[in-house]
Formats: C-alpha cells, sequence, structure tokens
C-alpha cells in the first residue's frame, strides 16, 4: 500500500501499542498514519499456537476496571472473542476489529528504513546547494581568469544565495513505500522480532522459543522427547509445561529460582496464571526444573548431541558441584526474552544502564517529537511491559501532541474515567503492594 506523503502524525508500528495509541489521537482527529511492515498483530500470530495471554481478559469496563488485556477504554477482548486467555492469534483479531471500528488508517507492507529531522536535512540541503554553487563560482572563475589573465580572485563577485528559510520541525521517514512527512512520530514497534540470542557462545545454534510455532509440533518433529530450556520465566515455563503435555521430558535451567519467587509485580515473577499451569505438571517425573546454573556455552559433540555447560551461581551447587555439563539430543531452547531494537529511531532514545531515557510524557530526551510507546517504556524503575500497564501512557503521548497542535483534548478524559490515564509517575516504585 502507499502511505500519504503528509501527516501531523507517523505511528510506526501497529501492535497493541499501535493500534492502541493510534485511537487515542483518532479522538483528537489529529490526522495519523499506522506504518506497519507486516500486518495488524503480527507479533500476536508468531506465537507458538499454545501460547495464551498471562492477564485475564474480563468485561468489567461498566464498573471503570478496563478488560486488562484492552488497548481502548471502551472495548473488552473478553467480549470480543469469548475468551479469558486468548491465543496469538485471537487477540491479533481484537486489534483488527478495534482498527476497524475507529477507522485508523493503517498502511501494511510499509517498512520504515530511516528517520531523519526535516529541520536537518534541509540543512544539509543547503549545504549541498551553497558548496555546489561556490564550486560552480570557482570554475566558471578560473575560466574567465585565464581568459583576461587576471590572477585569481581579483575582479570576482561574491555569490549570494538565498537558502530556503527553515520549517517549523518535523520529521521525513524514508519507507519501503516512499517518503511520509510528519509533524510527529510515535515509535511502537514492540520487541518481539528481537528475542535476546547472544547470550553465551554457541546460542545460535540453539532455538529461541519466538522461532517455535507449535510447541506440539516441535516436539512431534524431533527424533527423541528429551529438551532442555534455557530461562525459567513466562516463556521458559509456558514451553516447559507445553511440552511435558505433549509427552516429553524437559529439564528447565536459570541462573535464579523465578518459580520460586513470588512478589506483587508480574513484571518480575511468575504470572499466577502460569504459575498454577507449573504446578498441575509439578509432580510429573517428565519435568526437571534446576535454579542455580548459569549457562557457559553449548556445543555439539562428535554424536550430533548438544553439550551445554554450565556454572554454579553464587549461593548454588548444581549436581556436579561447581560445573555441570548437560547433554541432550535436541536443540537447546532459548527462553532469554527480548531487547528493545529500535531499529532506526535508536539514535532518539539515548539509554543509561541499557534502560531506554524518556520524559516524563514518553518523548524523546534528544529528538523533541519523537515518542515511544509499548513494552520498552520504563519509568522509576519499573517497566511497562503488560498492555495494562503501557497502554495507560496512550492518552499522556496524544495529549501532548494535541496541545502543542492547539486541538481540544477533552475527548481524552474518557481514559481517566476508565483508570488508562497514568499521569503521577510518583506512583511507579517497584513494590507498592503491602502483601
Amino acid at each position: 500500500m502507499t502511505p500519504p506523503q503528509q501527516v501531523d502524525v507517523a505511528v510506526v508500528g501497529a501492535g497493541a501499542a499501535g493500534i492502541g495509541v493510534g485511537v487515542s489521537l483518532s479522538m483528537l482527529e489529529i490526522e495519523t498514519v499506522i506504518l506497519e511492515r507486516d500486518e495488524i498483530g503480527a507479533s500476536f500470530r508468531r506465537w507458538p499456537d499454545e501460547m495464551r495471554f498471562i492477564t485475564p481478559s474480563f468485561p468489567s469496563n461498566s464498573f471503570g476496571l478496563t478488560d486488562l488485556n484492552a488497548v481502548t477504554p471502551n472495548t473488552s477482548p473478553a467480549v470480543t472473542l469469548d475468551r479469558e486467555h486468548p491465543n496469538g492469534n485471537e487477540y491479533a483479531n481484537y486489534l483488527e476489529a478495534v482498527a476497524d471500528f475507529h477507522d485508523l488508517e493503517v498502511e501494511t507492507g510499509v517498512e520504515v528504513t530511516e528517520i531523519r529531522e526535516r529541520a536537518e536535512m534541509e540543512l544539509e540541503d543547503r549545504q549541498t546547494t551553497d558548496q555546489t554553487a561556490v564550486n560552480r563560482q570557482t570554475t566558471e572563475q578560473s575560466t574567465v581568469n585565464r581568459q583576461t589573465a587576471i590572477p585569481a580572485g581579483d575582479g570576482g563577485t561574491a555569490l549570494e544565495t538565498n537558502p530556503q528559510q527553515a520549517n517549523d520541525g518535523g520529521f521525513v521517514l524514508e519507507t519501503s513505500e516512499g517518503v511520509v512527512h510528519s509533524k510527529y512520530v510515535i515509535w511502537a514497534t514492540g520487541h518481539f522480532g528481537s528475542p535476546r540470542t547472544d547470550v553465551f557462545p554457541g546460542a545460535d545454534a540453539c532455538v529461541h522459543t519466538s522461532e517455535i510455532r507449535s510447541w506440539a509440533e516441535h516436539a512431534s518433529s524431533s527424533s527423541t522427547d528429551d529438551f532442555l530450556i534455557i530461562g525459567g520465566y513466562e516463556s521458559g515455563i509456558d514451553a516447559a509445561v507445553a511440552l511435558v503435555e505433549a509427552g516429553c521430558r524437559v529439564r528447565v535451567l536459570d541462573r535464579g529460582e523465578p518459580w520460586a519467587t513470588r512478589g506483587p509485580d508480574p513484571s518480575e515473577v511468575l504470572s499466577p496464571y502460569t504459575f498454577d499451569r507449573l504446578e498441575s505438571v509439578a509432580g510429573s517425573d517428565r519435568l526437571l526444573v534446576e535454579g542455580g546454573a548459569v549457562v557457559q556455552s553449548s556445543e555439539r559433540d562428535a554424536d550430533g548431541c548438544f553439550e551445554v555447560r554450565a556454572r554454579a551461581a553464587d549461593g548454588y551447587e548444581l549436581d556436579e558441584g561447581v560445573s555441570s555439563t548437560y547433554t541432550v539430543p535436541t536443540q537447546p531452547i532459548l527462553a532469554t526474552g527480548f531487547e528493545p531494537d529500535l531499529g532506526p529511531a535508536t539514535e532518539c532514545f539515548p539509554r543509561e544502564d541499557g534502560v531506554i531515557e524518556l520524559t516524563s510524557r514518553d518523548e524523546s530526551p534528544t529528538t523533541p517529537g519523537v515518542f515511544l510507546a509499548g513494552p520498552d517504556v520504563t519509568h522509576n524503575g519499573v517497566k511497562f511491559c503488560f498492555i495494562y500497564k503501557f497502554r495507560a501512557r496512550f492518552p499522556i503521548i496524544a495529549e501532548t501532541i494535541g496541545d502543542r497542535l492547539g486541538v481540544d483534548t477533552e475527548p481524552l478524559e474518557v481514559y481517566r474515567e476508565q483508570n488508562m490515564y497514568l499521569e503521577d509517575l510518583s506512583c511507579c516504585e517497584p513494590d507498592m503492594c503491602d502483601c
């Protein structure tokens, strides 16, 4: 599809964050285009068939308690899908329904390859034009000097230029389908497309959970039923349970013991949904979880098996003491999570200790006009990685842009009414639960 050449706001990514923030902008009737390189909800459609949302969906909107998986104040995936824990395909269908209902302009098959500030480009263009003119003048003057025998520099007239005045700001997005000019940019690409795989020598020969489309099929296509999973948080335990249910024997290694840790923030511990699923197979002799194992390397031996070497974390002891070697006939499975990869927007968002720096309005501190939406948003040490967390920032971004454009932002009050408006970041503390 061909995106428009000029808009007020360009949103990059049509997942939960892109569609959600697109709806908030549509409430203000701000001209917006959502650019998506694949399809709406593409990352969700790549989930393994067995994977489900760990946050429950429930239609409690009428009580001011929005469905935890909703991206707008007045929708509920539970109602749309008749599911409490939808799978990836189902949730992508919900996002498509939201985009259709709000008549969002979503251009699919459009990949953004570069973001440039318009003023910077115009300055470069002026400098190039000026230099070209100077070069031309020098060439012409040399010709005159040769013809009249006048020494270089004598009798010449200065070149007068009239460069175009700098614009009021904005950005130029280079895309696979042409150039898009926008006053503001919202980066909402998520991080499912950037799995963390470079974690130890030999990890490139392993398979990441994001590469699996079905654990049942993965099990049936293997010559044996022995599997090793590296990482014991949500994706690791999800994979382990699915493989055990498929009749496989599974060992899970983790540098800690996330399955034994409880706390108020599900971003840091196993969710109740995952913990409950783990308990359902905990008594099986086909599952072994081992904490305190820091994986050092993985390599294939002469028999084609994989040897995974690990050392004991501080305070732990492995089966063989300080270090152990685990041999498995199948590719080790990496449940090592994801890392923010902002692609062309990387330079807009500096990092400190790996955390992306943002203003209190989720704007780039170095490139005003570029905003971040989605699971990579972090404030006060709290990760906004769940939908019910980062969706509360959609109206903040929309309100900021609306104010700058001189638009009435009153329609965003519906977010406050549905407790989807988080402006006071002082409440974002890692431990806020007395239980």
